[in-house]
Formats: structure tokens, sequence, C-alpha cells
């Protein structure tokens, strides 16, 4: 009942708004595509530099506490 007096106190004709109601859906999936990438690439960057790490910062890191099995 809310939205059919939102939509009937509207100043801008229907297609106007269908039309910023696209651009505004379609603007909020691209910044969720560039906010997964990021994510990706960070994750991606983390593993790389933790490959990179010397069997005696990987000792610093995690210590020698583990076991053969």
């Amino acid at each position: 009942m809310a939205k059919k007096k939102e939509e009937t106190n509207s100043v801008l004709p229907r297609d106007v708004l269908a039309k910023l109601q696209e651009t505004k859906k379609a603007l909020m999936q691209e910044e969720q595509k560039r906010e997964e990438e990021k994510q990706a690439r960070e994750l991606f960057e983390r593993k790389e530099r933790e490959k990179n790490l010397s069997f005696a910062e990987l000792l610093e890191r995690h210590g020698d506490k583990g076991n053969k099995f």
C-alpha cells in the first residue's frame, strides 16, 4: 500500500523512473562485481606472498609444533 502511495507522489514519469531504477540496479551489480574481483585479487596476492616465504619465515610464523603424521 505504501508503494502505491509512493508511486503516485512521484514527480517523474514512469518510464524515466523505470530507467533510473534499471540504471541503479546495473550500477549496484557492477559495484558488487568489482568488490568480488578485489577480494579474489587480495586472496591470490596473499597466497602468492605465503608461497614465496622462506622456510625460516614459515617456522617463525607457525612455529615448530607440527608432527610427522
